[in-house]
This record gives C-alpha cells, sequence and structure tokens, in this order.
C-alpha cells in the first residue's frame, strides 16, 4: 500500500515566544515536510487557556515568518475546536470507554504503584473505574485503557513499547478543571488534519502510547513519529518558558539557525543567508531521513 502524502506539522503552545529549544522542534517537523517534498501546517496549542499569553501566538509566528519558516495552510487554534472536542468525547462516552472519577491528585498520588521503568507517573489506581464512590461527583474523565502492549517504531528513538494500562492506567481525558486533556485534543487535531508524520521533542515520546491507544479506539490513523532530543539549560533541564528560556535572537538568523541545526547532530553550514541555509540543510536531511528510508518503520 502506497504511502500517503506527507503531512507534518509545529504545534507551539502560546505561552510565551519561541526559544533556542523549540526552535529545534520547529526545525527537526519544518526539514522532514520539505525533505519529503509534503505539507508543513502550524497548530497553536492553547487548549491550556490559563497558560495561554495574549499575543504570544502572533509573535511566535512572526518568529517562524523572520526565519523563513512558512506554513502551508492557514494555522489552527484549539480554543476554536472545543465543540469538535466535545463531539468526539461524546462518541466515547456513548460507547462506554469513558468514566468519571472522583479522586483528587494527593488521593490517587497515595493509592497509586510507583512508577513503571521508563515512566515519570505514579499510575492510576482505577479506584473509581466500577463507579465512584458515595457521595461522590465526577471531577474528572477517564479512558477506561485495554489491556495490551504498544509497540512502534520512532524515526529517531527506534523501537519503542509501552504497557499503557500497566505504566499509566486510565488516564484523563477531560480534566478537574473543565479543561480538555492533552492527550485526547492532539488525536483529534492530528486525525482531522489528516497528519503523516509527527516530529516533535523527546518530552512527548511517553504520549505516543497512550495516543496509539486513543487512535485505535477511534479507528484513526496512527502517524509515523521522529522525537527530536530535547535542548537542555546549564543545570541540566529542559529549556522552556516554564523555565525562563530567552526568547529566540533574530539579530543574525543564519547563527540561531546553525545552533539548533548542529544540536540536532549536523554539521555547520556555512550559508551567506536563511534561504542558503535551509537549502543545504534540507538535502543533508533528506540524505538522513529520506533516501536512507527512515519513514514508515524502515530502519
Amino acid at each position: 500500500m502506497p504511502a500517503l502524502p506527507y503531512r507534518g506539522r509545529f504545534a507551539p503552545s502560546p505561552s510565551g515566544p519561541l526559544h533556542a529549544g523549540s526552535l529545534v522542534a520547529a526545525m527537526a517537523s519544518w526539514l522532514d515536510a520539505r525533505a519529503h517534498k509534503g505539507a508543513w501546517l502550524l497548530r497553536i496549542e492553547d487548549i491550556d487557556a490559563p497558560r495561554a499569553v495574549p499575543g504570544a501566538d502572533r509573535i511566535i509566528m512572526q518568529q517562524l515568518q523572520a526565519l523563513r519558516m512558512h506554513w502551508d495552510e492557514p494555522p489552527v487554534w484549539q480554543q476554536q475546536r472545543l465543540g469538535r472536542y466535545q463531539e468526539v468525547f461524546d462518541r466515547l462516552l456513548a460507547l462506554g470507554l469513558v468514566y468519571g472519577c472522583g479522586c483528587t491528585r494527593q488521593e490517587i498520588a497515595m493509592a497509586s504503584p510507583p512508577p513503571a521503568e521508563g515512566s515519570h507517573e505514579r499510575p492510576y489506581p482505577g479506584t473509581c473505574r466500577n463507579g465512584i464512590p458515595s457521595g461522590r461527583s465526577a471531577r474528572a474523565w477517564r479512558l477506561r485503557v485495554p489491556e495490551g502492549v504498544e509497540h512502534f517504531q520512532d524515526r529517531w528513538m527506534d523501537a519503542q513499547q509501552q504497557d499503557v494500562a500497566h505504566a499509566v492506567g486510565d488516564f484523563t481525558l477531560k480534566r478537574a478543571d473543565g479543561l480538555w486533556a492533552y492527550q485526547l485534543v492532539v488525536v483529534v487535531d492530528d486525525a482531522d488534519q489528516g497528519i503523516t508524520d509527527i516530529v516533535r521533542g523527546a518530552d512527548l515520546l511517553d504520549s505516543t502510547p497512550r495516543q496509539r491507544v486513543l487512535q485505535r479506539l477511534l479507528g484513526v490513523p496512527m502517524p509515523d513519529t521522529l522525537h527530536v532530543p530535547l535542548a537542555l539549560d546549564e543545570q541540566g533541564r529542559k529549556l522552556s518558558k516554564q523555565n525562563h528560556a530567552p526568547a529566540l535572537d533574530l539579530g543574525d538568523p543564519v547563527r540561531t539557525l546553525n545552533a539548533a541545526w548542529t544540536f540536532l547532530g549536523f554539521p555547520a553550514i556555512a550559508a551567506p543567508d536563511v534561504p542558503g541555509f535551509w537549502a543545504e540543510a534540507t538535502a543533508q536531511w533528506a540524505r538522513r531521513f529520506v533516501q536512507a528510508g527512515r519513514r514508515h518503520g524502515c530502519a
């Protein structure tokens, strides 16, 4: 069966401007789309409205355009798609795949077993799986995770597997604060936008098995994934807006691009301008990730 035309995306959260760490993910996703002669989409992940900074989405778009990273279709904002998430949630609820949970975070932490090997979170112990205890009401809504191990081939991290029911348990689709959970919205967005390839930071590698479980239950395609290493600060922490990573320096764009490029393991490019940088970077990326056959599960 021939592969679908490549469709990738970059999905920043508008909690501040892009920084060096987010540029690594943006660059990898942009190059992978261009090297595959596919489409690159921009999605503003503003589902966590309390964390969104007014105007940050426009700043992010201006930064991308300043670096000549242009998207191929109109951007999508998650806050404009709340009705769609409710529609999919209602479908899962009607199928008996979702249930209300009355547990607090403290109660879950006290009742949960230690994190499984390779995981950073305690699995939900299933307290409310067969009904909320008397006198309680639903705080959050969880997916009934089926038994079984998710296996997938990541194009950067190679073979991966996780027993989601054991390592994570029934995960949240709608949070106690009433907001839709990331795992639900990203699956719905990727399916609706026809995304074939997800390129993002390695901090989200652990989310992939959960998303595959949900994709399987919804009967939607499972995109290929490529998770790039995380850029860290001097204290070994992930470069992030939460850790006050500075915004990108656009005064010397070729230098800024080369910093992300060399972090991805490639030699610096002596380009006179941004178009020259992208032309050479795209050619090198294609030799490593396209001609080498590292797409759709190929080693």
